[in-house]
């Protein structure tokens, strides 16, 4: 009876532990993703300010960064096209405004050029993080016996952040 009575607490313990992990996984998950989303609208605000700058010296980078402020999406792969978008558009800016040696030598501008660089990079390094995470909670869930807990609860894969092939594609930029 208490070998019974045993085995039933070991296996309560050890289901315990999985559900446990397999939820904390999932916050981990959400937390990266939020990670994301938090650079993504340093970056927006950055941006305004820029075309700000911008508006003055080139009509060109104006309406591009104009452009890429109104550019909203929802869902993980929609977020992933639009932050490929506009990361090609910054590259183009930052490449143009080479040619306004005024915008260039500007201090302001300036600041904002290396504040939009380091949000690039956070950016970069979110994505990586987010789907580092997410292949740790797939791999997680799985996994046996795992998986038949994580059915039961109704756990399902997460969306890795892609990016498409054209998105991948060298950024041309036409001076």
């Amino acid at each position: 009876m208490y070998i019974v009575l045993g085995i039933i607490v070991i296996v309560i313990i050890f289901i315990i532990f999985l559900y446990n992990r397999i939820v904390s996984l999932n916050v981990r998950c959400d937390n990266a993703w939020a990670s994301i989303d938090n650079q993504l609208k340093r970056r927006t605000d950055l941006i305004p300010n820029l075309v700000e700058m911008t508006k003055g010296y080139a009509k060109y980078e104006s309406e591009t960064l104009e452009k890429i402020v109104s550019l909203r999406a929802n869902s993980i792969s929609e977020k992933a096209k639009q932050s490929e978008e506009v990361s090609k558009s910054l590259t183009n800016l930052l490449a143009i405004s080479e040619n306004y040696p005024e915008l260039k030598a500007d201090k302001v501008f300036s600041n904002l050029q290396i504040e939009l660089v380091g949000t690039e990079d956070k950016i970069a390094y979110a994505r990586q993080f987010y789907n580092d995470t997410v292949q740790h909670f797939n791999t997680t869930i799985m996994m046996f016996p795992n998986n038949i807990l994580a059915n039961m609860l109704k756990f399902k894969e997460k969306e890795y952040f892609k990016v498409s092939d054209e998105d991948k594609k060298v950024v041309e930029v036409k001076l």
